[in-house]
């Protein structure tokens, strides 16, 4: 019997995520993948600005951006009745507008899935707590009161092994056996429109240098879909929209009628192209009703699908992993009580339910389940959900409340407003360590993180009494310096003030002056967080 602290159901970048993380957070694990190895095909491709902070905390921000593109080929998004004629709008997305740019140290990357998934994996694969099984399938388990147990299969040589953890997370996609298994129920719409994705290699490089897009949507009568950038140069995907509004069916798609397709929306008539690859699919917009069964945990498709339109799939998922992981590893090394782990639904799933809700509001909004005869353009504010990016205001037993009052904006959906309030993302202001440039944002991801103002001297002494492994703790004035005198408006805490820092990077509880009994105050807040 193989045992393990956690089994890892699925090893797409969801997966691989929450083994990178549970490792570095001190626990074992397994990983169990039916695939031979990472994604051989692009699927998604862009990793928004919250997702690169993750990456960035934990060390691997440079290496994802090598293997995707370069940022400046990605600058845009255009519309056109073809690659070859009439531009009908480009737009410069308004993730790219530098109010909300300045909301992050980082900013996102266009990698496509088949080049991050080996990042990932490589990383994974070096920590030593982790485990990862190509070719490897889990075909049966069962959980009890204390555990899982369950029976891997190696896909090549059919030897089973016996497997016992404590959890499991399931990160198996839209099709999730885990999930069916443990009977969930799926929330909203499915089988909204039908699409079909074209791999192929091209040189678009006279029709697109001039304008560096990740995506160009092609709008003809006959004819909607969308040329994916992928490397700027010869490898592309295109996407067909809604086949059958148009006429289409997925076996209509020979090779020989992908290229007349992909010829008639650059334009192009003779234009060389080899197609590598055309995958058919349906997009819904669901979400389980419950994250959490017993021991067992949803994470990614396996929790959610929704329409890629925003390219929020992915991310959503491997944000889910981190919210996931440090509670799990909170559980396992006994500094939290296991009521911990109930949080993970009551944070991830109604933010679930909103993001999948506005990528079917996007896909709508482009006319995907009618047919278009003109130009059918995406709301103004498409590819500008910063308050979906970066807004998630968590509500449960591990955030503590200040009694402040939300930061109202327009527009949750669009709109960040940054702040320190119990629940929402910590917010990135630039100080100095050491006399260098060093985001808060970069203080996070490991462990708890305590920060205090200048006069916060007794919450440091509080903060250092209560032993938290992997914590740590900076004041204002000592450890950081503040040259630019943000740091107290923007976290709304005087110099006697401080905050407490979840290991996810979101905010757990705020003391905006000075306590008569700061261990205490600090103590029970912790206690609280951890379901002790």
């Amino acid at each position: 019997m193989r045992e393990t602290p956690v089994l890892i159901v699925g090893g797409g970048p969801v997966g691989l995520t929450a083994s990178l993380l549970l490792s570095r957070l001190g626990i074992g694990n397994l990983l169990a993948e039916r695939h031979p190895g990472t994604a051989v095909v692009p699927k998604a491709r862009g990793i928004n600005a919250r997702t690169m902070e993750m990456y960035r905390q934990q060390g691997i921000e440079d290496d994802i951006r090598a293997a995707g593109l370069a940022v400046e080929k990605t600058g845009l998004i255009v519309w056109t009745e073809s690659l070859a004629g009439r531009e009908i709008e480009r737009r410069v997305p308004g993730r790219f507008k530098p109010q909300n740019m300045a909301a992050t140290p980082t900013r996102n990357a266009l990698c496509a899935q088949d080049d991050f998934e080996p990042v990932l994996r490589r990383f994974a694969e070096a920590e030593p707590l982790g485990e990862l099984r190509f070719n490897t399938e889990l075909t049966s388990f069962e959980q009890g009161a204390d555990g899982v147990t369950g029976m891997l299969v190696d896909r090549v040589t059919g030897a089973e092994t016996a497997v016992r953890a404590q959890y499991l997370v399931a990160c198996d996609g839209s099709q999730s056996r885990v999930r069916r298994q443990v009977g969930v129920q799926m929330i909203g719409r499915e089988n909204v429109y039908d699409s079909v994705n074209i791999l192929f290699n091209a040189d678009l490089r006279p029709w697109i240098q001039d304008r560096p897009a990740a995506l160009y949507f092609v709008e003809q009568p006959d004819l909607r879909g969308t040329f994916l950038t992928i490397n700027a140069h010869d490898r592309w995907g295109f996407l067909i929209h809604s086949l059958s509004q148009y006429g289409f069916r997925p076996e209509d798609l020979t090779p020989e009628r992908c290229i007349a397709l992909i010829r008639q929306a650059a334009g192009v008539p003779d234009l060389e192209v080899t197609v590598r690859g055309v995958s058919a699919w349906v997009a819904s917009a669901i979400v389980a009703d419950q994250y959490g069964h017993g021991r067992v945990f949803l994470a990614g498709d396996a929790a959610h699908e929704m329409p890629p339109t925003g390219g929020f799939g992915m991310n959503t998922g491997v944000q889910d992993a981190q919210n996931l992981c440090w509670k799990l590893a909170a559980v396992l090394h006994g500094q939290a009580g296991p009521a911990l782990l109930d949080t993970y639904h009551d944070e991830r799933q109604p933010l679930g339910r909103l993001i999948t809700e506005t990528s079917l509001a996007n896909s709508l909004s482009m006319g995907r389940t009618e047919r278009v005869e003109g130009a059918k353009l995406a709301r103004p504010e498409f590819l500008n959900e910063q308050g979906l990016i970066f807004g998630a205001q968590y509500q449960s037993a591990a955030v503590v409340p200040d009694g402040s009052a939300p930061v109202q904006v327009e527009d949750p959906i669009t709109q960040y407003a940054p702040s320190a309030r119990p629940g929402g993302r910590a917010p990135h202001v630039w100080l100095e360590r050491g006399g260098e440039r060093v985001s808060t944002v970069d203080l996070l991801g490991r462990g708890f993180v305590l920060l205090a103002g200048e006069n916060g001297g007794a919450w440091r002494d509080a903060f250092d009494g209560l032993s938290l492994p992997g914590a740590a703790a900076y004041r204002l004035g000592t450890e950081l310096t503040d040259p630019d005198g943000a740091w107290h408006a923007a976290y709304g805490v005087t110099p006697e003030g401080a905050v407490l820092v979840r290991p996810d990077g979101y905010v757990a509880w705020r003391s905006a002056g000075a306590h008569e009994a700061p261990a205490r105050a600090l103590g029970a807040a912790v206690a609280q967080v951890l379901a002790r």
